[in-house]
């Protein structure tokens, strides 16, 4: 079962930072991201959100692939697969771009804004969504970044002891 862990950080990079070491953590096979949300709120600024994963581009690359296969196939019955190849492939990649746009995977974009507007300004969030971890590995790579949680859906023994190797390291 996936778990959503929200970090907040001092810092309007931090969080990015903490979410390329978690990537790094990835191909070590010590964390399974399934999504992952940056949040910024700079000092006088708008609150900026960065997802990582990009929707309607990778809707796009699926819709070109499936469009020129099905348009090449069209395009044989009328004795023109190249044509058929293009004009598929780019109604596909259209079709797949409005429809990675309007799709919501992985963390909920409400939920992102609504605790995304309770960050202080200057400092930044990571929003993960966890399908599996080595925790005590992993918490201790981003120790030093003196994370914060601020939400989770972690069970309360969890989370109490994320909170409190947290809080340890920040002392």
């Amino acid at each position: 079962m996936a778990e959503l862990v929200v970090l907040d950080f001092d810092g309007t990079e931090t969080a990015d930072a903490v979410l390329t070491k978690l990537r790094a953590l990835r191909k070590q096979e010590l964390i399974d991201l399934l999504d992952a949300v940056v949040v910024i709120h700079p000092e006088g600024g708008e609150i900026q959100i960065k997802q990582s994963v990009n929707l309607a581009a990778m809707g796009a690359a699926s819709g070109l692939s499936t469009g020129a296969l099905v348009g090449a196939l069209a395009g044989l019955l009328v004795l023109n697969p190249l044509g058929g190849m293009a004009m598929g492939g780019l109604a596909g990649a259209a079709m797949g771009a409005l429809g990675g746009k309007l799709s919501d995977y992985g963390i909920n974009d409400e939920f992102i804004r609504e605790v995304g507007q309770t960050i202080a300004p200057g400092t930044s969030a990571l929003f993960v969504l966890v399908a599996k971890a080595t925790t005590d590995k992993v918490v201790a790579e981003i120790l030093h970044y003196q994370p914060r949680v601020l939400r989770t859906s972690l069970s309360t023994e969890q989370e109490t002891a994320l909170r409190t190797a947290f809080a340890q390291a920040g002392a």
